[in-house]
């Protein structure tokens, strides 16, 4: 984590424990209060207690299969889940004060931590077009690989929240509700075409040059074709499916500050490419 991060992050925890104190009031007032920053704090912290929680369950699990006293472990495990759980009813609630966060929940796959962290991570004034999200969510094609201790052109958390919509739409593809699930499953059926086809021998050339790829490893038997592994289409496609939400959501952000369209990415202003796919439930009723 470089310098400038690492003391947004400290500004965030300040500002994060002023906001776990103020959980033991009400909770609905305590939501509405919430300072964008006290809310990556909260998203950022839900998270990592919901994987102490796993890790913590996994460990009761074990002493009770051991016959191991396992008291402390399940009053821990209890009061991390009321944490957790409190956290969400007030990310539910902060993701539901704005336009932007009721467009953003009524996406199927986009629960309360994800749009709270979004809302909270995405400052619209700071991103005139959607080319500046996708950048600063770690998305954007571009850019530069980092040595280490480099300092890094994305933001780490909102990549994170991007790869958890990825994750998220890919779960709910079969709902029929869901609109960017299947966004992912039609553009991952014209990635394996292309794939098929050969359209991404340079790339996966450029693979076995760049990286030490074990031969012994299914990837290197894709990329030693010509082609890549379905690990790499999947990821191609569930990119694709984030940039989209990314965009309607920059979409709705820009028009909701401004009251006009904003500009429309730069790839749709060059030739050949006209296709602009409006954001699904905008304007909201």
């Amino acid at each position: 984590m470089t310098d400038q991060y690492q003391d947004e992050y400290q500004d965030d925890i300040i500002a994060g424990a002023t906001a776990l104190a103020a959980l033991s009031k009400d909770l609905k007032e305590a939501a509405t209060m919430l300072t964008p920053r006290q809310a990556r704090f909260l998203a950022d912290y839900y998270y990592q207690m919901q994987r102490n929680r796993i890790r913590a369950g996994h460990q009761a699990l074990k002493a009770a299969e051991a016959d191991e006293p396992g008291a402390v472990a399940a009053w821990a495990l209890g009061n991390s889940s009321t944490l957790e759980n409190n956290i969400r009813k007030v990310l539910d609630i902060y993701s539901m004060t704005t336009v932007v966060g009721r467009w953003s929940r009524s996406i199927v796959g986009i629960g309360p931590v994800i749009s709270a962290g979004l809302l909270a991570h995405i400052d619209i004034e700071q991103a005139p077009t959607v080319g500046h999200i996708w950048r600063f969510a770690g998305l954007d094609p571009t850019l530069p690989r980092m040595a280490k201790g480099e300092r890094r052109p994305w933001n780490a958390r909102l990549k994170v929240i991007g790869w958890k919509c990825g994750e998220s739409f890919t779960k709910v593809c079969n709902n029929p509700r869901d609109i960017y699930g299947h966004v992912y499953t039609d553009r991952k059926r014209f990635e394996i075409a292309k794939n098929e086809a050969g359209d991404y021998a340079g790339q996966a050339a450029k693979k076995l040059e760049d990286f030490k790829i074990g031969k012994d490893t299914d990837a290197y038997g894709w990329y030693s074709q010509g082609k890549l592994p379905p690990a790499h289409i999947h990821s191609r496609a569930k990119r694709y499916a984030v940039k989209l939400y990314l965009a309607h959501l920059h979409h709705v952000m820009f028009e909701s500050k401004y009251g006009i369209p904003p500009p429309k990415p730069y790839i749709l202003t060059q030739p050949g490419h006209v296709h602009f796919i409006a954001p699904p439930n905008w304007p909201m009723p």
